[in-house]
């Protein structure tokens, strides 16, 4: 339940600190006095989104901090997927800063909005005016039912096969969509593969093939390079290199035995003529091996010119590039000549989701039958205790043309107020005061959440109807926290704890503030005749005040 409530620079609230008792609580104030900023507030701690123009002061930051008691809930799961310290004692808080960022808070650790709106239907259940409006939904009639009858899981079960379906049946669309651009794709596919396929690709054959024809274009450059090369180094003349390396060596050979330095001498020049008569050699070799071709390199021009234009075509920059899309455009075509089979496959399997699918359907529906009868049977009462003692109710469910992820059901909530009238859709017979009261007796049925806050619910009744709301909102409050922000003094009499919402005047006349507080047995008093007449309250007004504190 909702223990306290701080709010700090949130439209005309300065500052405020509210506590909430346990069970039945009334909030009353004239309007515009700021009751509706409390819901705003807590708004802000159920995961709404912020906005700077709610900051009194644009200076300062604005604080929404509330307390909870959770214990029993069992939601340490959802602490737990958070990575959030859980605690029976739950605290809230949001910040908004002059900037319009807002940051969020559970139990001192910082979270996302979504954690906070994933929270809010377990902790607090707020009604406001316009909700009663929703009666007139078939979805939110629907999530009545299955609130109601919820126990067996058929709604979860719908869920998981519905989704499963739901994801079969998008990839069959989408594979069916990629077969048909497949097939008109096809002929370009094929093109483009036989172009390439033709061209007999081979991994780094541009580069060797861009050497030779380097060393073609330049051909008798080379070789007479080459030539000049080996002739410099043997000519059949004494003045050659390699021929007075020779003299040399056989000088050396004649003085060696005299002197112990020169054979080590000879030796080194000996290698050297070995290197270099293995390099004159080479030299003579690769000349003979360097002819000019002009049909070879014309034939190393066209297939360069056509690795390029492939290339360029395709917005490649190299033969492996070409090689790897080839074989990509082979798997597409291969695929499309497999496609069918795959789509078959994928329709037998949509088949028999969707069998799944109606299954589920079949059961939540049998569930929902079961939750308005329920639903029906222990409204009744309450209707009749809410001051329609000739009402009648009835759920009918019908099966809507397709399966939707709410299942196969359309639900209607038929109404009449009196004895004979005919049975019709609540939203086409019901009056602004018997939807009001609907709602009242459906939350009291389902009380889902430990605190409820009903905001001027009861709109549209008074005279003894509003006696019997307040005596509604009193049995409700005996399981759970009821807050109801009221008009009316029947309403409020009967609420263990009475707070009052007003405006005020700051000291310094420069600002109008709401503020709230709790009211004291005498003052609870002087409010209601308030309510009932006028201020100051006439003593018929207080007497029967009293008169209905004491009920």
């Amino acid at each position: 339940m909702l223990q306290s409530l701080h709010i700090e620079n949130y439209a005309l609230i300065r500052e405020s600190d509210v506590r909430f008792a346990e069970g039945f609580i009334a909030i009353t104030g004239e309007t515009g006095a700021g009751k509706s900023i409390l819901l705003g507030a807590l708004g802000l701690l159920l995961g709404q989104r912020a906005d700077a123009a709610v900051l009194a002061d644009k200076e300062r930051k604005c604080v929404v901090e509330a307390r909870f008691d959770i214990a029993g809930l069992h939601l340490k799961p959802l602490f737990d997927e958070a990575d959030v310290d859980y605690d029976d004692t739950l605290i809230l808080r949001r910040e908004i800063l002059p900037t319009a960022k807002s940051r969020a808070f559970a139990n001192d650790t910082p979270v996302q909005l979504p954690f906070l709106r994933s929270l809010a239907p377990h902790i607090i259940d707020i009604h406001s005016q316009h909700q009663t409006l929703t009666l007139a939904d078939s979805s939110f009639r629907l999530s009545i039912l299955d609130r109601l009858g919820g126990e067996g899981g058929e709604l979860d079960s719908y869920h998981a096969a519905y989704g499963t379906y739901a994801g079969l049946k998008r990839q069959l669309e989408e594979l069916t969509a990629t077969e048909a651009q497949n097939r008109r794709d096809a002929d370009y596919l094929q093109f483009q593969y036989d172009e390439l396929a033709d061209a007999r690709l081979v991994a780094d054959e541009q580069e060797t093939l861009e050497q030779e024809s380097q060393l073609l274009a330049h051909a008798e450059a080379v070789r007479e390079g080459i030539a000049t090369a080996a002739a410099g180094l043997d000519d059949d003349s004494d003045q050659s290199v390699l021929s007075r390396l020779r003299a040399a060596k056989s000088a050396l050979s004649h003085i060696a035995q005299y002197h112990p330095n020169v054979e080590e001498l000879r030796a080194r020049l000996d290698s050297s003529l070995i290197e270099l008569d293995d390099i004159n050699s080479s030299l003579n070799a690769l000349a003979g091996d360097i002819t000019y071709d002009p049909e070879r390199q014309q034939q190393v021009d066209e297939r360069l010119a056509l690795l390029y234009r492939l290339e360029k075509k395709h917005g490649v920059e190299s033969v492996e590039a070409l090689i790897a899309l080839r074989d990509d455009l082979d798997s597409r075509l291969q695929s499309i000549s497999t496609l069918d089979e795959r789509i078959q496959a994928l329709m037998e399997q949509v088949d028999r989701s969707f069998a799944q699918v109606q299954a589920a359907a079949d059961n939540l529906t049998a569930a929902r039958r079961q939750a308005a009868e329920r639903l029906a049977y222990d409204l009744l009462p309450l209707l009749h205790d809410l001051g329609m003692p000739e009402a009648r109710f009835s759920v009918e469910l019908t099966p809507t043309a397709t399966y939707g992820p709410t299942g196969h059901d359309a639900v209607a909530f038929l109404f009449n107020a009196n004895r004979g009238g005919e049975m019709r859709d609540i939203a086409k017979v019901a009056s602004g005061g018997e939807l009001s009261r609907l709602m009242l007796a459906i939350k009291a049925v389902q009380a889902l959440c430990p605190t409820v806050i009903f905001d001027e619910i009861d709109t549209g009744v008074s005279g003894d109807i509003s006696v019997a709301v307040g005596r509604t909102m009193t049995r409700m409050a005996e399981g759970m926290q009821v807050v109801a922000i009221t008009h009316l003094p029947q309403i409020a009499a009967r609420a263990g704890q009475h707070l009052k919402v007003y405006k005020q005047v700051t000291e310094d006349e420069s600002r109008t503030v709401s503020r709230i507080r709790e009211l004291a047995a005498e003052e609870r008093l002087t409010e209601l005749a308030v309510m009932l007449s006028s201020d100051p309250p006439t003593p018929a007004a207080l007497q029967t005040a009293k008169e209905l504190m004491e009920k």
